[in-house]
């Protein structure tokens, strides 16, 4: 039986929405999680949203980019999912690790507790044990707001959510019908050679999540445009829902205008009245209008080249595309993001970047495409272009400026050559302490994660980007530059403008020149589109400028 822990007595009150997916993956589930969520913020409720992913990692942090897109880092150092992103920068809330669970995190715990011996020699099953755990973590993420948004991830139909989604009925049970509510997102597809939406995908869906014991209050359909009223009442005669849940999710060329869309169609309102919340007349979504508005009138064209290791999969560098679009915004200025794979400079030269107003070079693990990213950031530097290096690019700026300016034939970072004679960017041996019988024996969670405060030069580029002397930023890296050549690297013009509290390079740049600077920490992180970020801001800010002279 699950026991209900000081967690769950404070959650009593909360009222808990669940997203599911179904037909197919990537409809946009945690995009309309986190336009629900605006729209519930906005109507003036404390909403706090969380992931659960069916997949056996215990976090995405060893995933391949190419696997699961980026790794978004919460301030308190979790490595979650990237729809956390979508949820910050929409809601503007700040989440944490207790956001996002996996089946990898569900069952260790289970395990862990197995083996203290915490079931008194019971038999541990998927049912109670996984699902308990689940629903306390659940009943955690709850706990002090007035409604938890719950997306769990996967399709409907796949194996690895089956515990998942068990929890779910569970849950709606003991919390009761006016408590909870689950809202569920299908693919309306339309045939063009017969010319027509057809519901049967859907119907199929909503059937496969009711023979689980979860029937859908609302069902989002996603289809290419809104939804003829007689599909919409099909819709419902084969779902066994109303007409006014059935919502159209239909394509946009801008998802901030999702929330738009669906306060067009009462949601907000709906689900309130179903949860027996208080339902405003209207809900402000003033600054929502504002940031469509921004993107509609930003026509200046800007072309950024984005140097890196994982160019062929966007959803690799999310946060960091979002983040040039926001600052983009904020100057009026269309961003138009060219992606360069590393590689292919140190086979066929630098070309291809002759037409680009910017370059950035983002983190990324191990050498492949090193040279190139490398390549990039020398022209950069000679020729005066704006350049953006964030975490691993930032300690390939450093390693390029060794090599290039002081003539330290092989500096190079001991990630990538162990043996290098200048060791200019390397795991401190502090750390290496610290960290030695985590990092001997496992990859995940062995970086500096999570929010830290920097320390700003006065008059530095930093220090006009942030207007401020000091910043609080989300870090993951391993490898720090290393204390020993700042000095010499100092002397030949290498400005160091921010410092961690332990005193170790957090940012560098370069006076004489209109734009370089690379900062270990990842400021995409906390960019929203509302005011974009100071450092994405400055630096496409920089990149018009340049632009605007070589007309």
């Amino acid at each position: 039986m699950f026991n209900h822990s000081q967690s769950h007595q404070q959650a009593a009150g909360t009222k808990i929405i669940f997203i599911t997916g179904g037909v197919v993956s990537s409809l946009g589930k945690g995009i309309a999680s986190a336009s629900i969520g605006t729209l519930l913020t906005n109507a003036g409720f404390k909403v706090s949203i969380m992931k659960l992913d069916p997949y056996i990692n215990v976090d995405p942090g060893t995933l391949s980019p190419y696997e699961h897109g980026e790794v978004f880092v919460t301030a308190d150092g979790a490595e979650t999912d990237l729809d956390l992103g979508h949820y910050e920068r929409f809601m503007g809330i700040e989440l944490s690790q207790r956001n996002n669970s996996t089946s990898g995190s569900v069952y260790s715990t289970v395990i862990h507790k197995e083996r203290k011996g915490e079931y008194l020699g019971n038999t541990v099953q998927v049912i109670p044990h996984i699902t308990d755990e689940i629903k306390r973590r659940i009943y955690e993420a709850a706990a002090g707001n007035q409604i938890l948004l719950v997306e769990i991830g996967g399709t409907v139909g796949d194996i690895e959510s089956l515990p998942f989604l068990e929890a779910v009925r569970q849950l709606r049970i003991e919390k009761g019908a006016q408590n909870t509510l689950s809202v569920h997102l299908t693919l309306v597809p339309f045939i063009a050679s017969s010319e027509e939406f057809k519901s049967k995908p859907t119907q199929r869906s909503v059937r496969e999540l009711s023979a689980l014991g979860i029937q859908p209050d609302f069902i989002l359909c996603r289809s290419q445009e809104r939804l003829p009223e007689a599909m919409r009442h099909k819709i419902a005669l084969f779902t066994n829902s109303t007409l006014e849940s059935i919502i159209s999710m239909i394509d946009v060329k801008n998802v901030y205008s999702i929330p738009l869309l669906l306060n067009q169609q009462r949601l907000g309102q709906m689900i309130l009245e179903r949860l027996a919340l208080p339902v405003p007349d209207t809900i402000d979504l003033a600054e929502w209008e504002r940031v469509v508005a921004l993107e509609a009138e930003a026509t200046k064209p800007l072309t950024v080249g984005f140097v890196g290791k994982y160019t062929t999969y966007a959803d690799a560098y999310k946060s960091i595309n979002e983040a040039l679009r926001h600052a983009g915004w904020q100057h009026g200025a269309k961003v138009k993001i060219e992606y360069f794979a590393a590689e292919d400079f140190e086979k066929h030269g630098l070309d291809a970047l002759a037409k680009v107003d910017a370059i950035l070079v983002p983190g990324g693990f191990g050498a492949r495409g090193t040279e190139g990213m490398l390549m990039a950031i020398k022209h950069a530097r000679e020729h005066g272009i704006p350049c953006l290096g964030i975490c691993f690019g930032m300690q390939l700026m450093v390693i390029e400026y060794a090599r290039s300016v002081l003539n330290w034939q092989g500096a190079n970072s001991t990630e990538l050559d162990p043996d290098t004679p200048y060791p200019v960017v390397m795991w401190s041996e502090k750390r290496r302490h610290d960290e030695a019988n985590l990092a001997e024996e496992t990859l995940g969670g062995s970086m500096r994660l999570g929010k830290h405060r920097c320390h700003i030069t006065a008059n530095s580029l930093l220090e006009r980007c942030y207007q401020d002397s000091e910043c609080a930023e989300r870090y993951r890296h391993r490898y720090e530059v290393n204390n020993q050549f700042l000095p010499q690297l100092e002397a030949h013009g290498l400005l160091v403008s921010g410092r961690s509290a332990e005193d170790l390079a957090m940012v560098v740049e370069l006076a004489n020149h209109p734009w370089f600077l690379g900062c270990q920490f990842h400021p995409e992180f906390t960019s929203n589109p509302r005011h974009g970020h100071p450092l994405f801001n400055n630096f496409i800010a920089a990149a018009l400028k340049k632009s605007a002279a070589d007309r």
